[in-house]
């Protein structure tokens, strides 16, 4: 990375300085930067360069961070935001008992705009507290969700469902889609959101359908998200219905693109990652959910060696059960390491870049965020690395993926509006937002009660 200085007049224009022990941007040259400063205005990075060359900018707003390090927040690829509410209601099952006998029902319930609002809202405040900054949500009512978001000041990616099963958001596969371009059309001119498809799985939406989203996606230039070999399960009851695995339908309809972001994939062969490789597919890896749910393990250091885009998300609160994107990323490099027989595989530079600047590629958004560089979005995240847990301190990225915890997380900012000071949320009130969880509780569980 180059220092970069402003003249007067554009330091004039300076909102916020941030004075730091080290900056991590993450830009692909794996530097580390010592005992440097970031500026803000607009919104926008316009300068990185040593503090001791910084005396000459001034902003209304000044951090001195002395045991900090600024990396990029990081993007959470994949989750379902608003079932935070649904944290350890069914724990401990097979991965179909948990869908069909208890998340599915309990949906159905109690699923509308005001569950969603709340529930997302409370997601937003756990992934602010560890780090993050963008999220990619799939769940109904999703223009609840980016109202949420909007008003909690991140930056999310918006992928609704399509099902042939009816829900409380929609009847049939053409009403949501119907109802999902509404929303892509709501949130058109908010440059913090953006819109895509979300069609469930291989085995809940039909060929017909999937090719009217190929035609619209392509039209509308929007990304695609899907649950793609989560479990042997899956793969294995579709051969027998159709004699072909899911990834070979989904290529044979044309779905492939870069514009496909393949979530979980714990069940692939080297045909298959060839395919995804060819087409320029990005994988969504969520270890933790896969762990839990026992799918499987994506394997992650042949996806490497093939140049797959791998990011990585939390899955939602009701599989994980959190949304802690620093223990998800450890979980992540350990998990590669040992699925691989390869200790190189995954490794923290790796981890780090899989956490920020691959899920901007995954959603095209790389060009804005996912690295601290010059003329993108200020989407900042500082860890305080003084910890007795942290030292000896001879690599700081090794620390922040191998020893760091989430509450080290003091301060981050989104475009350069500030979420996090000092470990206190300023966009939201923890206090009723735990409120309203307890309320959600009740409700749900006087239900399973009766």
């Amino acid at each position: 990375m180059t220092d970069f200085a402003h003249s007067q007049s554009a330091a004039a224009a300076i909102d916020t300085l941030i004075h730091a022990r080290w900056i991590i941007p993450v830009d692909g040259s794996q530097t580390i930067l010592e005992h440097h400063t970031l500026a803000i205005a607009n919104g926008r990075i316009t300068a990185i360069l040593p503090t001791d060359k910084a005396n000459h900018l001034k902003a209304e707003t000044v951090y001195n961070l002395p045991d900090h390090a600024l990396m990029p927040g990081f993007i959470n690829t994949h989750g379902h935001a608003a079932m935070s509410l649904l944290r350890g209601l069914a724990d401990d099952l097979p991965i179909m008992t948990w869908l069909q006998d208890h998340i599915w029902p309990t949906e159905t319930t109690f699923v509308n705009e005001d569950f969603v609002y709340d529930g997302t809202r409370l997601a937003i405040a756990e992934m602010i507290r560890c780090g993050t900054t963008t999220f990619s949500d799939n769940y109904f009512f999703p223009n609840a969700a980016g109202q949420a978001a909007l008003e909690a000041g991140m930056s999310a990616q918006l992928v609704f469902p399509v099902m042939d099963l009816a829900t409380a958001w929609a009847k049939d596969e053409a009403h949501y889609i119907y109802k999902g371009l509404e929303v892509v059309d709501l949130f058109r001119n908010q440059d913090s959101i953006i819109v895509g498809f979300g069609p469930h799985a291989p085995y809940s939406v039909s060929d017909k359908t999937l090719k009217e989203i190929i035609t619209l996606s392509e039209q509308l230039d929007i990304n695609i998200q899907m649950h793609i070999h989560e479990s042997a399960h899956e793969v294995h009851d579709a051969v027998k219905a159709t004699g072909v695995r899911p990834l070979r339908r989904l290529a044979d309809l044309g779905l492939l693109s870069p514009r496909l972001q393949c979530t979980h994939m714990t069940q692939l062969n080297e045909g298959e990652i060839q395919l995804i490789a060819q087409n320029g597919c990005s994988v969504l890896h969520c270890p933790e959910s896969n762990l839990k749910l026992a799918s499987g393990f994506a394997p992650i250091a042949r996806l490497q060696q093939a140049g797959i885009n791998v990011a990585i998300g939390t899955d939602g609160c009701a599989s994980n059960n959190d949304l802690d994107m620093l223990g998800e990323m450890r979980t992540a490099s350990l998990i590669a390491k040992a699925v691989g027989q390869d200790a190189t595989a995954l490794g923290a530079w790796g981890a780090l870049e899989a956490s920020t600047i691959n899920g901007a590629r995954a959603m095209g958004i790389e060009a804005e965020t996912g690295s601290l560089e010059l003329g993108k979005k200020a989407d900042i995240a500082a860890i305080n690395l003084s910890e007795l847990e942290n030292q000896p301190m001879y690599n700081p990225v090794s620390q922040v993926v191998y020893t760091a915890t989430r509450n080290q997380f003091t301060h981050v900012w989104n475009q350069g509006r500030i979420l996090m000071a000092d470990r206190q949320l300023t966009t939201l009130d923890e206090t009723f937002l735990k409120q309203k969880a307890r309320q959600w509780q009740d409700r749900i569980v006087a239900n399973l009660t009766n």
